[in-house]
């Protein structure tokens, strides 16, 4: 999502970049705004050498422009996207958020892609380039701290990946936005189930805790399934299923969204199914 924002807003500002060069001043678009919108181009067409060129001549040629700065950061975009050559973008990145006039939306961009690049430099077996991602874990923005997170719990080794820990904890215990906290829930479940179990547990009472499951046999005093399962888990799991699969269960006169609706609205309700094979199941949250 974030690559796409950044070609729209290249086609854009190309096109109105030449817009107004043509239409407000015409004859007088300088030199190096006719690169840089030339150099935007051809980035948007993926010509990732052309424009390299470009924005090389750029700064090499116009080291005081005001285009310098941001066609450094391009260059960082155009590097990161030839494989083989992301150890040069890295560096790249870095020194465009070291520039004291970077624009605050391209450092956040440029901060994101230092994170994809140390992975996949550490996915082709490059461990120092971890660092750059351990770094960002206690970044001054949540937005950079959140993506290091969770783009380090997708790191198949376990014990790289529980670094993330702390600030997806904080992320389910802090943020508002559901969709950020249901997004931590699923890294931290998948990096450190126990994790997310003591954040759930310490959860305010008054909030749906856990979603209870008992299965009896007709005849027999104790149950043969019993499962006390996170409400959070149990919530996602739920969002997550496939309509076509809540409309089967709905024919056999069960539906799925009513009975969670039911259960959460009542707190304690009891949701009870008797079997024609004996079988009874119970249902409910606390």
């Amino acid at each position: 999502m974030r690559k796409i924002i950044i070609a729209a807003g290249l086609l854009l500002g190309a096109w109105l970049g030449m817009a107004a060069g043509v239409q407000a001043f015409p004859g007088q678009t300088g030199p190096d705004e006719k690169l840089f919108q030339e150099s935007k181009l051809l980035i948007f067409d993926k010509k990732w050498d052309a424009a390299l060129a470009k924005l090389q001549e750029l700064m090499d040629a116009y080291p005081k422009s005001l285009h310098a700065g941001q066609a450094l950061f391009y260059k960082g975009e155009c590097l990161s996207a030839i494989d083989g050559r992301e150890r040069e973008a890295l560096q790249v990145y870095k020194d465009y958020i070291r520039l004291p006039d970077a624009s605050s939306s391209l450092v956040e961009e440029s901060e994101g892609s230092i994170v994809d690049l140390a992975l996949k430099l550490y996915g082709k077996g490059d461990t120092a380039a971890l660092r750059d991602v351990e770094t960002r874990l206690r970044h001054s923005s949540k937005v950079v701290r959140y993506y290091a997170a969770y783009k380090l719990s997708l790191v198949p080794d376990k014990s790289v990946a529980s670094e993330a820990v702390p600030v997806l904890k904080q992320v389910i215990e802090d943020e508002k936005d559901p969709e950020l906290r249901d997004r931590a829930r699923i890294a931290l479940m998948r990096v450190s189930p126990e994790s997310l179990k003591s954040v759930e547990d310490s959860r305010p009472a008054q909030e749906p805790h856990l979603l209870r499951l008992r299965i009896y046999k007709r005849g027999l005093k104790n149950p043969v399934v019993s499962l006390n399962i996170p409400w959070s888990l149990a919530d996602l799991a739920l969002n997550a299923m496939d309509e076509k699969d809540k409309a089967a269960i709905r024919k056999k006169g069960y539906d799925v969204d009513r009975i969670i609706d039911d259960l959460v609205k009542a707190k304690e309700k009891l949701f009870r199914i008797e079997a024609e094979d004996g079988t009874i199941i119970e249902i409910w949250i606390e």
